[in-house]
């Protein structure tokens, strides 16, 4: 590869706002490269602080009395920390649960105000754990109600005017991801909104892929209802808790369909009728992960301290210069792109499309193939998945990360690497 665009990739990063960031992650393996933090994110440094504090003095020293000093309003003020990443009210914002169990809950609750309507829209481009959640709905609970999902015509991204046709005054909840896990698209949710809420629908969006990498205006898209996950950009930890946000003129109508103590006006007067709080608290059930709501706040204080607008101005960036070795160097080589090269369509990872992308992804992982171990990811049938995480990926990470698919690909370097059945985890 020309050295050129080792030149380039070194003076951008000797010129990046962000760089500081870089030292602040956990790494052992200078030889590593990691593209996958739009899956799982890498850890903090200082979330092993974090944590021994919590061990040792929150839990190991205070034990229950650290109810009272910060755990019991955790999951409220991780969640206003939320609030300033994706444009919405502090109160607007809480964290619990899993991203399953929120759309779940939204889903619900949206359903269940929307009576008389009897139609939900979505797309193939959504994540699967959200459109398993929509058909168990109604097969459970809504069982007159039926699902409309939207067809790609081009297996990347969703057209406006197909949407438009899908939602009509039969539709009482339309669910998307922002960003679509496997090819990065990006709807412009202030687009989609004024269809949805124009034929008087509700909007619930998944932004598990956009949130820490994207900047996010909720309130001033007027979106009714979100989740989202927290171990992908925000660097939460494998599992971390997710969040759910309602927008505030709907906290009065909307009802949580696992009532749980937490989400009790007053939990601890062990009432035996269910009282649900006025407020986003009622969208809690059960008693919180200290540990995990603990450890998710380190990553969220790092974006907020990068700001939203510098870490999309960087993924663009690094997009930008991995889209131009795209065509320089591997389109010649059999890949396709995957994702849309317009930057207002594409969310922060990019997919390489190729017919051994399964073994090219696991080569690019082996230390004795190639210069460096690089982790990408892959999903099927053919995408090699770059996760750009701008606190932590570097513009000499893309050159050598595609300086190392070239390899593989021009000597077959894949040939070598026998798929194993039992790896479920891709």
């Amino acid at each position: 590869m020309s050295n050129s665009y080792l030149h380039f990739a070194i003076a951008q990063d000797a010129k990046d706002e962000l760089r500081k960031f870089r030292a602040e992650f956990f790494k052992t393996d200078e030889n590593l490269i990691y593209l996958d933090g739009n899956s799982l994110g890498k850890m903090p440094l200082s979330t092993i602080d974090v944590l021994k504090n919590t061990l040792e003095k929150e839990w190991g020293e205070n034990l229950i009395r650290s109810w009272n000093k910060s755990w019991y309003t955790k999951n409220r003020a991780i969640g206003a920390k939320i609030a300033g990443l994706i444009g919405a009210k502090p109160e607007e914002i809480i964290v619990a649960d899993s991203t399953s169990i929120n759309i779940y809950k939204l889903a619900f609750a949206a359903l269940q105000y929307r009576q008389g309507r009897t139609a939900i829209v979505s797309d193939e481009l959504n994540f699967s754990t959200d459109l398993y959640v929509l058909q168990g709905l109604i097969a459970h609970q809504f069982k007159n109600h039926q699902l409309n999902i939207v067809a790609s015509a081009d297996a990347m991204s969703i057209q406006l005017d197909d949407l438009a046709s899908a939602i009509t005054h039969h539709t009482a909840l339309v669910q998307l991801s922002h960003v679509a896990f496997k090819s990065g698209f990006m709807y412009s949710i202030d687009e989609v909104n004024k269809l949805i809420h124009h034929a008087g629908a509700l909007d619930l969006w998944d932004l598990s892929h956009s949130v820490g990498a994207v900047p996010l205006e909720l309130n001033r898209w007027n979106v009714s209802l979100a989740i989202g996950c927290t171990y992908k950009y925000l660097n939460g930890g494998p599992g971390s808790p997710a969040f759910l946000y309602v927008r505030k003129d709907l906290h009065e109508d909307l009802i949580n369909p696992v009532s749980g103590w937490f989400g009790a006006a007053k939990p601890f007067n062990f009432s035996l009728e269910y009282e649900a709080a006025s407020d986003i608290s009622k969208f809690l059930s059960g008693t919180p992960s200290i540990l995990a709501l603990n450890a998710l706040e380190v990553g969220i204080d790092m974006h907020l301290n990068a700001g939203k607008q510098n870490i999309r101005a960087k993924s663009l960036l690094l997009s930008q210069f991995l889209l131009h070795l795209f065509h320089q160097k591997l389109r010649k080589l059999n890949f396709e792109l995957g994702s849309p090269e317009v930057d207002e369509n594409r969310g922060s990872h990019i997919s390489l499309k190729h017919p051994e992308a399964r073994r090219i992804c696991e080569a690019l992982i082996q230390p004795d193939i190639g210069n460096h171990v690089v982790i990408p990811d892959f999903r099927s049938p053919d995408n090699i998945r770059i996760g750009l995480t701008p606190l932590y990926t570097s513009f000499q990470d893309i050159y050598y990360a595609v300086e190392e698919l070239e390899l593989i690909v021009k000597e077959k370097l894949y040939e070598k690497i026998q798929l194993d059945s039992n790896q479920v985890v891709t």
